[in-house]
């Protein structure tokens, strides 16, 4: 019979996308108030998704990666995609903004070998995780370079995301090698 193993921690991180400055800095104060310290935030780029946010959040949008040093066990991911729309309902409600979605937050984690994000929407390649969340791997480490997939989002196909995800990966392979942490086979 196999036995479960070792389940390496992961870096947790969340995407924020407004057009508002106040709304993604609102939400870099709520992360690093739940979660804690920060560890990497990307440059902020520019946000269009084809469109498809334009009824809801607006046009001009604003994108940033922010990871949070405190590592993390990966089984919470559906948890976090829960907590964070929590958040944006809390920060719509309270903010005097013309959307009806001023802030999105998209959590996930990066690990050795992947970068997965949660998200509501069911599709052929995400996994059914609990509470109406499911996962997807939406970059793979392979070659010593960051590989997406024909369903990565054209915003995580970029040289930026790959840096950050590689100061990411880069982080958590030194915190293994200090802790001994490595799942073995």
């Amino acid at each position: 019979m196999a036995a479960p193993r070792l389940v390496e921690p992961v870096v947790r991180f969340c995407a924020v996308i407004s057009r508002h400055a106040e709304a993604r800095q609102w939400a870099l104060q709520r992360l690093t108030q739940r979660w804690g310290a920060t560890a990497e935030i990307s440059l902020p780029s520019s946000f269009t998704a084809g469109g498809f946010y334009d009824d809801e959040m607006g046009t001009g949008l604003t994108k940033e990666l922010v990871a949070i040093e405190q590592f993390a066990d990966p089984a919470g991911l559906a948890d976090w995609k829960t907590t964070t729309n929590d958040w944006e309902r809390e920060y719509a409600e309270a903010a005097e903004h013309e959307e009806t979605r001023p802030l999105n937050l998209d959590p996930g984690y990066v690990t050795q070998a992947k970068l997965v994000l949660a998200t509501i929407k069911d599709r052929d390649h995400r996994l059914y995780l609990k509470d109406g969340i499911f996962a997807e791997v939406t970059l793979n480490f392979m070659g010593g370079r960051w590989v997406h997939h024909r369903w990565t989002y054209p915003d995580y196909r970029t040289d930026s995301v790959a840096e950050f995800a590689m100061r990411c990966r880069d982080r958590l392979r030194s915190h293994l090698l200090e802790t001994g942490g490595f799942r073995r086979v």
